[in-house]
């Protein structure tokens, strides 16, 4: 633009500008690359409907792949079904075995003085072994879970807990011991698998029924005393878990089918 040096509003060149052209080049520029607003949203709706699609998708996909979770589960259960019940005959058969056994070895001990003196000494090494069956009175202890609260976690009975109650009747003075039917011996290990404690490799679930031979009175004031005490009064103090004490007059105590006597000796007075 050529500017007239006579013109009477030369001194307002700024101002004129300003008029004439009110919007920087600048963003005309800008205004004319840039995607129309139209464009923009049919690039939205696209990516929108490509992320449904997938979603799609992956729902069927999980639909369909739900029966066949579900028959696996399924199947893995029978198997576990069938393994415990092959080890509940393999158990008996054993146990059955070991009655043989202990006749032919009475047998061959013979009837005479030292003949029963050593089997009486061999059958009280089996049941100190929880190798053979056991009676008597004693106690019964039934613990089991506190409420359903939002950490299930903290209100369930776990293999610690016990561990505590099993080891806190040993030291009250018990006898043998068995803990939902299954005997504890000097190797029985008691472990958490999951939700459920293991005990002689047999999984277990709340309540625990812990069948305790002894005497009745000294067990439960010595326990009464004992820091295994003091630990479940904390749980259920704290987390509801339930702890009832009781007598028995006649428990039996099956062995345990994996603990066998293999060695004694005559203790020497």
């Amino acid at each position: 633009m050529v500017l007239d040096e006579n013109r009477p509003d030369r001194s307002m060149d700024l101002l004129n500008e300003i008029l004439q052209q009110p919007v920087d080049p600048d963003y005309a520029r800008v205004a004319a690359s840039a995607a129309p607003p139209s464009r923009r949203r049919i690039g939205v709706a696209l990516v929108t409907a490509v992320c449904g699609v997938m979603f799609a998708i992956s729902a069927v996909q999980t639909l369909n792949a739900q029966p066949l979770i579900e028959t696996e589960r399924e199947e893995l259960i029978t198997q576990i079904e069938d393994q415990q019940a092959s080890q509940d005959e393999l158990r008996a058969s054993l146990a059955a075995s070991t009655k043989e056994i202990q006749k032919l070895r009475g047998a061959a001990l013979g009837a005479d003085a030292e003949g029963r003196a050593l089997q009486a000494g061999l059958g009280q090494a089996e049941m100190g072994a929880a190798a053979s069956p056991v009676k008597g009175s004693g106690l019964v202890v039934t613990v089991g879970d506190g409420p359903t609260s939002a950490d299930l976690r903290e209100a369930r009975v776990v293999d610690l807990d016990l561990q505590q109650l099993v080891n806190g009747l040993w030291f009250s003075g018990a006898e043998a011991i068995s803990v939902n039917g299954y005997r504890l011996s000097s190797t029985t290990a008691i472990r958490g698998a999951g939700d459920a404690i293991t005990v002689n490799y047999r999984s277990l679930v709340s309540p625990y029924r812990v069948e305790v031979i002894g005497d009745p009175e000294t067990l439960e004031t010595r326990f009464q005393a004992s820091a295994a005490s003091r630990w479940w009064e904390y749980l259920g103090t704290n987390f509801g878990m339930s702890l009832e004490i009781s007598g028995a007059r006649n428990l039996e105590l099956a062995g345990n089918p994996g603990e066998v006597l293999r060695y004694a000796k005559v203790a020497t007075s």
